[in-house]
Formats: C-alpha cells, structure tokens, sequence
C-alpha cells in the first residue's frame, strides 16, 4: 500500500481528471450525434487515457530533473514547485523512475493497440501522437516546453483537448468528425489555462535552469494578460458550439463554472509573489473540473434525449 501511494505521488494521480473529462466527451459525443456507445471499448480508452497521462506527468518530471529544471536548490529562489520531489530528494533512483514511467507507456500503448483492432489503425496513431507530444515537451531535440514560443501551449490543447477528445470519438464511431474538434476546444483551452498558470508558481525557478516558458520570456504582466485571454478563449469556443448546434443552447450555463476563476485575476497585481498565484492555479483546475463536469452532464441528458 506505501509503494501504492508513492506511485499516485509520484505519477501526480491527483489530477487525472485533466485527461479523463475529454475523453469522457468525446465518447459522449459518438452517443448524441451517432447514437452509438460501446461501454468496453469507453472503460479501455479511459484506462489508456489515463495511463498516458500518468506517463506524461512521470516524463515530465524526469526530463526536468535531467535538464536542471528541478534543482536541490530551489528552496533559495521564491517558488513553488509542482514536481513530486522524488528525484530531488532522492527518495526514487532514477533508473527505478525511468522504469515505472515507460512501463506506464507500455501499457497506454498496449490499450490503443488493442483498441486499433476494434475501430481501426487511428486509434493507435492518436493514441502515440500524444505520448510522443507528452516526451518531446522535455525531452530533446525538440524540448517544445523550454522554447518560450508558445509551442507548449499548443502541444497541451493537443494532448489534453483535440487528441482524447476525438481520438474517444473515433474509438466508438471508426469514423472522424470535425464536430468533435470543435468540442475539444473549450475543456482543451482551459486545460492548457492550467498548465500555463501553474508556470507563474515557479517561473523564477525556471528562469534560473534556463527553461523557456512564456511567463519567462514575456514577463508577469504580459503573461497575465494571456491567461486571461485564454479563460475568454475557452468560452468563445462553448458559445461557438451552441451556435453550430454541437451543443445545445443551454450548454452556456457551463460557462458560470468560470466566474470563481476570473474574479481570481481582479486580486492580482503586475506583479506578485509566488504564493499570490496559489488562488489562480487552484481556481484553474476547479473551473476546468466544473466546467467539464456540466458538460458531461449535458452531454448525457442529450444522448437520453
């Protein structure tokens, strides 16, 4: 049970939802708009899914303790690190981290293989682009989140949107559909919202290893200003979907799952100190939650219907 609870640590198990919300539209979608839902080939994607997510967390960590990102010596500069500390205080051996995080893979890949047999090749291809996004945002040549050119940004709204979204929906129809990009926008720019303030907690930290995030390059109050054209971002994108019949009009109401967040950027200032972005960070991951969880709501009452 200890060597149980280590791995949720350190695989960051806690935010599962993240990944397993756009996973859970995207099949929904093939419900509503097909009429179609295979519950096996749904639990089997939602464990791939959620493996997969494991694994990027877990090469995240890896590839930013190899690269310096993640230092012993973090406690002098004002930040607060989100890694699971498993490698910078030894508690795991990096041989034994490198094991669990690729096994992780091992079994992602396995589910999209078997998942390839009953809806086709693309089950698979989706299902290793993402894994392929999760190990080049760190790891080199590409190191997509150490470029400060927004490249991770986009490779977030792919893993965590586009990529589960439809990659669900294919599993349960065999067929694409531009419908289920469209519906990967809204929970995929929120999800990306995350990954982008979570940055501003330690960004000194990563100023100082050389990591190139955006906060980085353009500054607190630059940075800021995007954050929240990205929460704008996400509810365009729902009030784009009701208007093209994706959702139905009452799908807005998921847009109050917002509010809590953006009364959130009224108390920050230019420039704050680390703690100060504690509210935004854990206001990001409770709107992105509720916001997900009306629309599967919604998402439901329509296959009912």
């Amino acid at each position: 049970m200890d060597k149980f609870r280590q791995f949720l640590k350190a695989s960051r198990a806690s935010i599962i939802m993240v990944m397993l919300i756009p996973v859970a539209l995207g099949a929904l979608a093939a419900l509503v708009w097909d009429g179609v839902f295979h519950v096996g080939l749904f639990v089997l994607t939602l464990i791939g899914a959620a493996l997969a997510h494991l694994f990027s967390n877990m090469i995240n960590d890896l590839w930013d303790y190899k690269n310096g990102a993640d230092s012993v010596n973090e406690e002098e500069v004002d930040a607060i690190t989100s890694h699971s500390g498993y490698l910078t205080k030894g508690i795991w051996s990096v041989r034994t981290y490198t094991i669990v995080t690729w096994m992780l893979f091992g079994v992602a890949i396995s589910c999209g293989i078997i998942l390839s047999f009953f809806s086709g090749w693309w089950a698979f291809v989706l299902g290793l682009l993402g894994g392929a996004i999760a190990f080049f945002y760190v790891a080199p040549p590409l190191k997509l989140g150490y470029r400060g050119k927004g490249l991770g940004e986009v490779a977030i709204l792919l893993s965590f949107g586009v990529l589960p979204v439809m990659g669900a929906y294919y599993v349960q129809t065999a067929h694409m559909d531009v419908r289920a990009l469209l519906l990967s926008l809204p929970i995929g720019l929120l999800t990306t919202l995350i990954l982008f303030n979570h940055h501003f907690l330690h960004w000194k930290l990563d100023l100082q290893a050389g990591k190139k995030t955006l906060i980085v390059v353009w500054g607190e109050a630059r940075a800021l200003r995007f954050s929240k054209v990205l929460l704008y971002l996400a509810a365009i994108s729902l009030f784009i979907c009701t208007i093209v019949g994706i959702l139905p009009y009452y799908g807005l109401i998921a847009c109050l799952a917002l509010i809590p967040l953006y009364r959130v950027y009224g108390r920050l200032k230019e420039h704050n100190s680390s703690q100060a972005y504690l509210p935004l960070m854990g206001g990001s991951l409770q709107a992105t939650m509720r916001f997900g969880a009306v629309l599967i709501v919604i998402m439901i009452i329509e296959g009912l219907i």
